[in-house]
């Protein structure tokens, strides 16, 4: 049958249909039999306020309306559960138990949502199969090697890649995908940071909430360097201040600084967010910029959100405590990372001095925190020219960046392409410019 793709991430935290299933019962101690799996399979159902039974259901019929042969479904199903249930032993074979699981699933599609403005994921199912077939074979040889030294399956290795490519060209790419990561799972078979990236990009192609591929995936994570770049968003000094836009209220600033140490991206190393932090901090606290003028760097670009000049703080004691942060968090999760500072990009500095002149109109009679002691922005943009020219043009572009999400100033789609087009110069991910300043960009000019 054919799919109807939705936004699963709008749905489900994690894994949802029949791999939902196969990572309940590999989970389940105890002796396991077809009453026990059909109750698991009804708590899958009841997920999402029923809303899961409409995948698991999906799932069942992309299998049974097949012409897989049934010792393929049993192999891929016994390898996803870790060997825990085989529907073969049960009274009517494989398909009789997908039969019973469909009867109480009837056949149903979801109408979309009042208002939603989220497009259903569009991507072919020949091309997602290409694809999954092709992650298969690039894990058949560790994922041969793992079922031979598993005590938990008696599967010939090979056969465990070819039945799940099998169901993938023969039933259901998203199916065979989702079934092929728990396969990943319950044998800890180790992926590359390539084969991750490429994973999590079908993940985005189809909606699935982020967790469902990396939860539980041994990832091979290359060691932190923070001169990459594979946040999707901001990140650093600039992306600190966004954690203080606003009216926070959760603990202390040094809680704050905290968590924006440990928001690691799912494209990143643990550690690296903080690592990313501390290059910045070290660019600020050995530069011959003078206090006053990352003071102003910092309440411009965080909207006034945490008011360190009120507070009698000194910016470079900020600074001091910010590192502090980055250093204990880096203890505890890449105790073997040694910092080292990024080369600075002195190659796009008039690019961003360029940028900044352009934004001077922008700004010229915008008060940031207007209300309250407010920041002219000519003096918010000649401070983060000071840190372009005297610290480092990478964090300079990014602080202008955020001077802008804060400003909120009416962008023409040419000024939004041509930040856009810096950004991409100095690698930044697909969301950061998008996330910061499409918004912004003047609904006529859109158009």
């Amino acid at each position: 049958m054919a799919r109807q793709r939705e936004q699963y991430g709008r749905f489900y935290e994690g894994d949802f249909g029949l791999s939902a299933l196969a990572g309940e019962l590999a989970a389940t101690a105890g002796t396991l039999d077809e009453a026990l799996s059909l109750q698991l399979a009804s708590e899958v159902a009841a997920a999402c306020e029923g809303e899961g039974a409409i995948e698991l259901g999906v799932d069942v019929r992309c299998l049974l309306h097949s012409a897989l042969p049934d010792a393929v479904i049993r192999t891929a199903w016994l390898a996803a559960t870790h060997g825990r249930f085989d529907p073969a032993e049960c009274g009517s074979g494989v398909r009789g138990w997908l039969r019973r699981l469909a009867e109480s699933r009837p056949e149903r599609r979801r109408e979309p949502a009042s208002g939603d403005w989220l497009p259903r994921p569009g991507i072919a199912e020949k091309e997602l199969r290409d694809a999954v077939v092709a992650e298969i074979r690039a894990s058949a040889g560790p994922l041969g090697r793992a079922v031979v030294d598993s005590d938990r399956t008696d599967l010939p290795p090979g056969e465990v890649a070819e039945s799940l490519e099998a169901v993938a060209r023969g039933a259901d790419g998203d199916l065979a995908l989702r079934l092929f990561l728990r396969v990943l799972k319950v044998y800890g078979v180790p992926v590359g940071k390539e084969q991750y990236d490429r994973l999590m990009a079908l993940d985005t192609a189809l909606g699935w909430p982020g967790p469902l591929v990396y939860d539980g995936l041994d990832v091979r994570w290359p060691p932190i360097d923070a001169a990459r770049r594979d946040a999707s968003g901001d990140f650093g000094f600039s992306a600190l201040t966004s954690w203080f836009e606003g009216g926070w209220q959760e603990g202390s600033a040094g809680d704050r600084v905290r968590q924006a140490a440990a928001a690691d991206d799912s494209a990143q190393a643990q550690g690296s967010a903080a690592a990313l932090l501390l290059a910045d901090v070290h660019r600020l606290l050995g530069s011959s910029l003078r206090a006053e003028t990352i003071t102003v760097v910092w309440l411009s670009a965080s909207g006034r959100g945490y008011n360190i000049d009120h507070l009698g703080i000194d910016a470079r004691d900020w600074l001091r405590l910010i590192e502090d942060v980055c250093e204990e968090r880096l203890r505890d999760v890449a105790p073997q990372y040694r910092p080292t500072e990024p080369p600075v990009r002195t190659d796009l500095r008039d690019a961003v001095l360029r940028a900044l002149q352009e934004a001077t109109p922008l700004l010229a009679d915008v008060d940031i925190s207007p209300h309250w002691d407010a920041i002219a922005g000519p003096s918010a943009l000649a401070a983060v020219a000071e840190v372009v020219t005297d610290a480092d043009c990478d964090l300079g572009f990014r602080l202008l960046l955020r001077l802008l999400a804060v400003a909120a100033p009416s962008l023409t789609h040419g000024q939004y392409c041509h930040f856009q087009a810096l950004g991409r110069r100095f690698g930044y991910g697909e969301d950061h410019i998008i996330e910061g300043l499409e918004h912004l960009i003047r609904e006529d000019r859109r158009k």
